[in-house]
């Protein structure tokens, strides 16, 4: 084991972020029957959004929330509180795929998170909201070429406003470490917060407008029900006009899209307090978020208490696409992220960790979230954030909000939006090409950048992953 792993000692296997005394008590359960015009199912950013944006867009609808836990416990929860104004996991992903697009797309995303830093300020969602934009930082000299060639290519796009390059000296100024030799640096299109404290609040506001919630009720079974639909639970039922689901890596009740997500298990640690000298030992100034250039990447910020949270390269699918509890604590990875932290930062020898934990992220073939309508436009979902969901999802309740009010917008006019993904084969075929794609990203990684056989033909079937 790593001498790091000392570091480890200490660190409780729970979500730093969940782990805190101000945690809302959970609402009641539902017993009994309910009637509402829509009901949302998922308790996390994409199913609260949706009710607190159903609400403002029509006060008078009445709308009703199930949550199968509590509202935020799983990926809304636990995620790094990277709120990116890209709806496309990243604007390389969205270039590839959508290219005649991706001016409205970029646009499209720059409004949402616009939208969102209005929410925190007209909700008053103390959720620690800072735009301080995100550097993708390049450790290896190729990925310094490979982002100076990147950002070149933006600004021939006429993609780079807001956006400069920085080269080791100015990575080094603002955020020193000795593996950093380039960096980008989005200055807007990022922002960071507390991902709990989002969740909390969004579930205050949506209770303030009169939503009402269930929590610790799972929704077994959707079906028609007359003019509209029905939905069963353990102590009770709800029928409702429209429904729409936010229930990501869990089942859909709409079967045929199950197949269109696996899970895929991702962790991090936070460390203790830094303090005021650790913090200038670094040269942290100005708390951007950080993410390095390899397919196999971290990410790391800085929170509001000034600990830093350090998360990614290891991506984990399990076999059959099972979402169990027993996957979200990895010691293994924990050993591999307290080595790579202190590689990063050698300056920090000696910070312990507190918490060390993991979940299960949603993805599809494509990267990025699609959206559809059932059961004649009666039902809507959204699925497929991969990770980038905690802005991106606001942008999908408002698409799935359209989408059952049978409108044509801006956002249900996008091909990403009319167009589905791949989707995933059945196992053992699933298993095998992940594993098989994990393996060839690695080995990319180790070899100066270069995709193998196997990566080039899925880049050519448009299923290539490139973070």
């Amino acid at each position: 084991m790593s001498r790091w792993t000392k570091a480890l000692s200490e660190a409780q296997p729970v979500p730093y972020w969940l782990d805190d005394p101000g945690r809302p008590r959970p609402e009641p359960a539902l017993t009994g029957a309910e009637t509402c015009d829509l009901l949302v199912v998922g308790g996390g950013y994409s199913g609260l959004w949706t009710a607190l944006n159903a609400k403002e867009r029509d006060p008078q609808r009445d709308v009703v929330l199930l949550e199968g836990r509590e509202v935020g416990w799983a990926a809304s929860g636990r995620n790094g509180g990277f709120c990116a104004a890209s709806l496309t996991h990243g604007l390389p992903n969205g270039l590839t795929r959508w290219p005649d697009e991706i001016h409205k797309l970029q646009e499209l995303g720059a409004r949402n998170l616009d939208d969102i830093e209005k929410a925190v300020a007209r909700h008053d969602l103390d959720c620690e909201f800072e735009r301080t934009g995100e550097i993708d930082v390049a450790t290896e000299t190729y990925q310094a070429r490979e982002l100076r060639d990147w950002y070149e290519e933006l600004q021939e796009k006429g993609l780079a406003d807001g956006v400069d390059f920085l080269d080791a000296d100015a990575v080094r100024e603002q955020v020193d470490s000795p593996t950093f030799e380039a960096g980008l640096w989005d200055h807007r299109g990022v922002a960071m917060l507390n991902p709990a404290k989002l969740v909390w609040g969004l579930k205050r506001a949506c209770l303030g407008l009169g939503v009402r919630i269930y929590e610790n009720t799972p929704a077994l079974d959707l079906k028609s029900y007359g003019a509209g639909m029905a939905v069963r639970t353990p102590y009770g039922s709800v029928r409702a006009r429209k429904v729409a689901l936010g229930t990501n890596i869990f089942p859909s009740l709409v079967k045929r899209v199950r197949a269109y997500t696996v899970p895929v298990y991702d962790y991090a640690l936070m460390t203790e307090p830094l303090s005021d000298e650790q913090i200038e030992a670094i040269g942290w100034k100005n708390r951007q978020g950080l993410g390095d250039s390899a397919n196999q990447f971290h990410y790391f910020r800085l929170s509001a208490d000034n600990r830093i949270l350090w998360g990614g390269y290891d991506a984990v699918y399990p076999y059959g696409g099972r979402v169990r509890a027993e996957y979200d604590d990895r010691p293994e990875t924990y050993a591999k992220l307290a080595g790579h932290f202190f590689t990063c930062f050698p300056q920090l020898e000696g910070v312990r960790f507190t918490h060390a934990w993991g979940g299960a992220i949603d993805t599809c073939s494509r990267f990025s979230a699609f959206y559809g309508t059932a059961h004649q436009g009666k039902v809507a979902y959204a699925a497929g954030y991969t990770g980038l969901g905690v802005g991106a999802t606001r942008f999908g309740a408002d698409v799935m909000l359209d989408l059952l009010a049978g409108e044509s917008t801006e956002r249900t006019s996008l091909e990403m939006v009319r167009k589905k993904p791949l989707p995933f084969p059945p196992e053992p075929f699933a298993w095998t090409g992940i594993a098989l794609t994990k393996w060839s990203l690695a080995r990319a990684d180790a070899h100066g950048g270069r995709r193998n056989l196997w990566l080039r033909t899925m880049d050519k079937l448009g299923l290539g992953f490139d973070s």
